[in-house]
């Protein structure tokens, strides 16, 4: 049972994950990330699937944030909206993003699951706008690497007046869009289970909880004391590294942020189940939570 005592969201059939979506070959569903061979890989076909419902749903608009120039190529930082239907009350915010290590294409991979269920079933994004941003770190995603070409882990450059344009750019939309919540999806290639770091409003703790609980459908949860140097409680940290991409320091009303890590070396296809139904989890819960705070 969950913290608010709703029940975990029904898992639909795997989602057939090809290596087509990261490179030129395939590979089969159940194949662990280390069996996925480096090189240059195809934004383009990542993102196929994104544009391909962009074009035929009214749910689903694609809309590029910057393009950026880096050795002389252009990069395009990609958005998604994908407009649920109208609730009871004001439209609720959600930004969500993945790779910005670009060696960590899962969450691009489980936010394509993601939205494949949404637009099968939009009442699972009732009153929200949910703002998707699938690769915020274009030019690591095509080298494989973590870093951007400038050489920099991007996710330590948050609100230290970086000058880099990933970061100056995903600032804006943070900036713009005033997130009622931020979600950002990673993979640990030295965790063995699932887990995530919560920070802002409290009732984060009470989103990922839940999240991590419908993700073990899938995998098992890191349970260790100690993850990635910080302390942890059933997978549960509530310290970061400085420079994560967050929502800047002293707002009023700051947004809920959980970060979900999955285990990189796990079985891809589990690991974007996982993804999927952590984050479907979130939508229902978050709303629950709203929906209780007001008529108390």
């Amino acid at each position: 049972m969950n913290p608010v005592g709703r029940s975990r969201c029904d898992p639909e059939p795997p989602l057939n994950i090809t290596k087509d979506m990261i490179t030129t070959l395939e590979i089969p569903p159940a194949v662990s990330r280390k069996q996925i061979v480096a090189g240059k890989r195809s934004a383009e076909k990542l993102l196929a699937p994104f544009d391909e419902l962009a074009a035929a749903s009214p749910n689903v608009v694609a809309k590029p944030v910057v393009e950026i120039d880096s050795r002389g190529q252009k990069y395009t930082l990609p958005r998604y909206l994908f407009l649920g239907p109208k609730g009871g009350g004001d439209i609720i915010r959600i930004g969500i993003f993945a790779t910005i290590h670009g060696d960590e294409p899962e969450g691009a991979l489980g936010l394509v699951r993601f939205v494949t269920a949404l637009e099968k079933n939009p009442e699972l994004a009732k009153g929200y706008a949910l703002f998707i941003y699938p690769i915020c770190n274009p030019t690591g995603f095509e080298d494989n690497t973590r870093h951007s070409h400038s050489g920099k882990d991007l996710n330590r450059e948050f609100w230290v007046e970086s000058p880099e344009p990933e970061v100056r750019a995903l600032e804006t939309e943070i900036w713009t869009h005033a997130f009622h919540g931020i979600i950002t999806l990673h993979s640990d290639d030295t965790s063995g289970g699932l887990y995530g770091f919560v920070n802002g409003a409290v009732l984060s703790e009470h989103l990922l909880e839940p999240a991590l609980q419908s993700a073990e459908n899938f995998l098992p949860r890191n349970k260790r004391r100690t993850i990635d140097g910080f302390p942890a409680r059933r997978g549960v940290l509530y310290s970061c590294y400085d420079g994560v991409l967050k929502s800047p320091a002293g707002l009023k009303q700051p947004p809920f942020e959980v970060t979900l890590e999955t285990p990189q070396d796990a079985p891809l296809h589990l690991q974007v189940e996982a993804l999927n139904a952590a984050l479907q989890t979130i939508l229902t819960e978050y709303r629950y939570l709203m929906a209780v705070a007001q008529n108390i």
